[in-house]
């Protein structure tokens, strides 16, 4: 996995001294320890830029940019990603619960001990992507593209998986009650002992012990 390509030293920076509606690209900057809020935007984007304790507050930018970013101690609560195009980015102990990124492009990204609860990838495209040590309760991958996705030691109680191909995806170290799959869409997926009995269940087997 590629990791964000960021100088050592980066400016600091208010987002309300540098939004510009008219021209809405920002990079090379720090941005931490505010709020920003209530900020509607169709196509902005961010490169080489750093957020740290940085609150999204009712924020909307569907089709996004995200190069080169990373996002620490950051809360992106039901923010609107949507058909966003995110390339190496670094989501570190964030919260994220609904976030919106379903339709979305996301290649070498690393969601790191983040709360992702309720949050959306629907029709995405995931191609070099962990979810590291991270809460995905009830989290929907409906019909996405997933390619070298690592799921390491997370909660996946209750994910949907629906119409996704889990071949070659490692689950084995996550923990989950249950989870919304096809047996289709399991085959060749990685599971430990214990999620294969489970996963018998649906056939309508039983496995003595």
């Amino acid at each position: 996995m590629e990791q964000p390509k960021i100088p050592h030293h980066l400016p600091h920076v208010h987002f309300q001294d540098i939004y510009d509606k008219d021209e809405p690209f920002i990079n090379h900057c720090t941005i931490s320890s505010c709020t920003i809020g209530r900020v509607e935007m169709d196509r902005i984007a961010f490169s080489q830029v750093v957020f740290k304790k940085v609150i999204f507050d009712d924020v909307s930018f569907k089709n996004i940019e995200l190069t080169d970013v990373i996002f620490e101690n950051c809360d992106l609560s039901n923010a609107d990603f949507m058909e966003g195009i995110i390339h190496r980015v670094v989501f570190k102990e964030s919260k994220m619960i609904g976030i919106n990124l379903s339709e979305a492009s996301l290649r070498n990204v690393h969601f790191d001990s983040c709360m992702l609860n309720l949050s959306w990838y629907g029709y995405g495209r995931l191609r070099q992507v962990m979810f590291d040590h991270c809460i995905l309760r009830n989290t929907d991958y409906y019909e996405c593209k997933l390619n070298k996705v690592g799921f390491n030691e997370c909660d996946i109680n209750e994910v949907n998986f629906s119409g996704t191909p889990l071949k070659g995806i490692d689950i084995s170290s996550s923990t989950f009650d249950s989870i919304t799959v096809s047996l289709e869409d399991l085959e060749g997926c990685v599971v430990s002992a214990e999620q294969a009995i489970g996963f018998a269940g649906m056939l309508g087997l039983k496995v003595k012990r």
